[in-house]
């Protein structure tokens, strides 16, 4: 299990830059996550979840979360990664199981928060992060019709879910996307 690896995996189902960008973006964020809240020494374990979460969205968007473990067994992956890679599609996804383990409450916390950020910062004179604060993205946050498909209900639950204040983790996501900005572009730009 490496990052080479899972990327030549997952480019293997996903050939969109949209979906290899969003996957690039949660990694780093995941990565981010596992240093901030302690757990540095499964950096890499959280990175590699973060890059396949979405692996069978692009091929079977109505069954998200139900390919992926077959996929992801005939690769070698094990239990614990295929658990957390479909434990995020929790409540939106037929057999998704519950979030258990810190990371996977993350990853069901941060996926759609992400791409709402992340459109956030395309309609920034800027195009990123750097310039973004908490008081913009709650206003992003709070109107509904702005980037419609990420769900702020999602992003509320996994808010409970890990015992913060949305604020908290508003500003962690935001935060871990400002430190991840220059790398998630690097990386696209060479895949």
């Amino acid at each position: 299990m490496n990052r080479t690896s899972a990327m030549t995996l997952l480019k293997e189902y996903n050939k969109e830059p949209f979906h290899i960008q969003h996957a690039i973006t949660v990694s780093n964020v995941l990565a981010w996550f596992a240093d901030d809240l302690g757990f540095s020494d499964e950096k890499d374990f959280w990175s590699l979840v973060g890059l396949l979460h979405d692996i069978d969205f692009e091929e079977h968007p109505e069954s998200h979360c139900d390919v992926a473990p077959e996929w992801l067994k005939k690769a070698g992956y094990n239990e614990r990664l295929i658990h957390a890679v479909v434990s995020h599609g929790y409540g939106h996804c037929k057999n998704s199981p519950k979030p258990e383990h810190l990371m996977e409450k993350v990853l069901y916390a941060t996926d759609e928060l992400t791409g709402l950020i992340g459109a956030a910062a395309l309609m920034r004179p800027s195009k990123s992060v750097q310039d973004m604060e908490l008081k913009s993205l709650k206003k992003k946050f709070k109107d509904k019709a702005f980037a419609a498909g990420c769900s702020r209900e999602v992003i509320s639950k996994g808010a409970e879910m890990l015992g913060w204040e949305l604020d908290t983790l508003l500003q962690k996501t935001l935060d871990a996307m400002k430190a991840s900005e220059e790398a998630i572009a690097r990386e696209m730009a060479e895949s």
